[in-house]
């Protein structure tokens, strides 16, 4: 189970904020807004998690942009590691949190 610290607090890295932003067009501040959606889903990164454990959020931004951002929690801070928009595959996963949450 992935617990994200309280308060939500984030630890930016210069060369990951500007790969997001470039190759993404992802900014620091919609990566933010998307822990804070409150139908985000939260999940394990096992396959890409090795000296650090690294999770996945699919969230939605404050403009309905659903993004798939890949982070790690370093000294009770969110580290972003990459950002991008949702693929067509992983839309269902974050439609199905959406909806259960609207119906449960």
């Amino acid at each position: 189970m992935i617990v994200l610290p309280e308060p939500v607090a984030f630890l930016w890295d210069k060369a990951n904020e500007l790969k997001n932003l470039e190759s993404h067009g992802v900014s620091k501040q919609e990566i933010e807004e998307a822990f804070f959606d409150p139908y985000k889903k939260l999940l394990e990164d096992r396959l890409h998690s090795g000296k650090e454990d690294r999770c996945i959020l699919l969230g939605q931004t404050k403009k309905q942009r659903l993004l798939f951002v890949v982070f790690t929690i370093r000294r009770n801070k969110i580290r972003a590691i990459s950002a991008r928009d949702l693929n067509k595959r992983e839309r269902p996963l974050y439609e199905e949190a959406e909806s259960s949450e609207i119906s449960g």
